[in-house]
């Protein structure tokens, strides 16, 4: 078995994956390729996964490293499996022009990763990178699973499923999460294993059902619990936009307040901006995490890079799915994939975020039916601008750029028609080289 892990440099996550792999007894005697552009961000991951290799899996597995798009084709070839990870532009300098031109505007964000205009283009710098990776995987290993972890999600795994033959699947952290995120901040008590049905899309997917072991329904209590912290000035919990959501629109969500605060017209906004304190919204969020966790890199990359470095199987669903494709166990993932009439009341072509049954058949998608309307509006709204960037990438049309920007819900209530379009071409001019020529 062969497994490529593109964007390696990014060395905590790539210890977590194919730390797990290692952790895996069908999994150990491996093939890893290691693949990035950097090279001291590679060499790192080198030395990083051939210490686990060793402490953990005595050399079982046989770890390459690939530099540079001249080597790709070799990292890829022959591959079983493709674990995507990479970011482009990184913090410095497209993160910093995915927040700052809009700042110039007067739009806010907390994350833009996902969603909003700094979703939008990062999703327009992403997709050509994609579509180098899968047109050689069609050349060298047409049979591969790619297991993507790149945000934004939708988008990506969106254009990776209508528009590439490649058998892909979105794959999030926040589903595995979400149940017990809610019952930790409302501080109920339950029993495992929780059973839980979820469906929406990536970062709006929805918590429809959650019983305890004993099949108790444990929705009353939340919704109650949720309106009682609302209702308290004084509270400390930061969870507030996915509590109004509960009271709102009745159900919660599974990712977190401050991704939400940004994917609508309700909680940013520049006429009232007493909402920010409220609900205790943290305004350029994602910038400070990547300045700390660049920091924190420089102080601990020497528990990473020295001899000790060790590794317990986490919940990342990549070595899972690549176990029960191998031996044939069933395990349920919750997957990002093309709709096709899963979810009833959201466009076909769109990605939605579903519980998927993985064996030696590869990846099922769980048929749910419909949302509840309320919930499928609210993720509609996403999924308009999903399919307008994907159609920009793919036509390089930068009218859909504009359109798909003008449909976002938050730009379009802080900032008129003109306004955007000047945004759009700013944003444009600045990401400079990170982007294709648009017509």
């Amino acid at each position: 078995m062969k497994i490529t892990f593109m964007g390696a440099g990014s060395t905590v996550f790539a210890k977590n994956v194919l730390g797990d792999v290692m952790c895996t007894p069908v999994l150990r005697e491996c093939e890893i390729a290691l693949y990035d552009i950097d090279p001291q961000r590679l060499d790192e991951s080198y030395i990083m996964v051939t210490a686990l290799n060793r402490n953990i899996n005595e050399n079982r597995a046989v770890i390459q490293k690939y530099l540079g798009v001249e080597n790709r084709k070799d990292a890829l070839r022959n591959a079983d499996f493709v674990v995507n990870a990479i970011q482009v532009g990184l913090y410095d300098p497209c993160t910093i022009i995915d927040f700052e031109v809009p700042k110039k505007y007067g739009l806010r964000q907390t994350i833009a990763d996902s969603n909003g205009i700094g979703g939008i283009f990062r999703a327009l710098r992403t997709i050509p990178v994609l579509k180098d990776f899968t047109d050689d995987m069609q050349e060298v290993c047409p049979n591969a699973y790619f297991l993507n972890y790149t945000n934004p999600m939708a988008q990506l795994t969106g254009y990776l499923g209508r528009y590439t033959p490649i058998k892909s699947v979105g794959l999030c952290h926040s589903v595995q999460v979400c149940s017990k995120t809610v019952l930790d901040g409302l501080k109920i008590p339950y029993e495992e294993p929780l059973r839980e049905r979820i469906a929406g899309i990536n970062h709006m997917g929805w918590l429809l059902e959650i019983e305890d072991a004993k099949g108790n329904d444990l929705y009353p209590e939340i919704r109650k619990r949720a309106a009682e912290v609302l209702a308290d000035s004084s509270t400390e919990n930061t969870d507030l936009v996915r509590y109004e959501y509960i009271r709102r629109f009745g159900h919660y969500c599974t990712e977190s307040s401050e991704h939400n605060a940004e994917y609508n017209n309700f909680f940013i906004k520049s006429k009232y901006p007493e909402l920010i304190d409220r609900y205790k919204i943290p305004l350029d969020e994602y910038p400070r995490r990547c300045i700390n966790q660049i920091d924190r890199w420089k102080s601990e990359k020497e528990n990473y890079l020295n001899d000790k470095v060790s590794h317990t199987r986490t919940h990342e669903y990549a070595s899972y799915i690549m176990e029960a494709i191998t031996t044939d166990i069933p395990y349920k993932i919750g997957g990002n994939v093309i709709n096709n009439g899963l979810i009833e009341n959201l466009p076909n072509e769109a990605c939605v975020e579903v519980a998927c049954l993985v064996n030696k058949y590869g990846i099922q998608p769980c048929r749910q039916g419909k949302l509840p309307e309320q919930l499928a509006a609210m993720n509609r709204l996403m999924i308009n601008v999903h399919l307008l960037t994907i159609e920009a990438a793919v036509t390089q049309k930068k009218d859909a750029i504009y359109q798909a920007a003008m449909l976002d819900p938050h730009t379009s209530s802080e900032l008129s028609m003109d306004e955007i379009v000047h945004l759009c071409d700013d944003l444009i001019e600045a990401h400079g080289d990170y982007l294709p020529k648009y017509n």
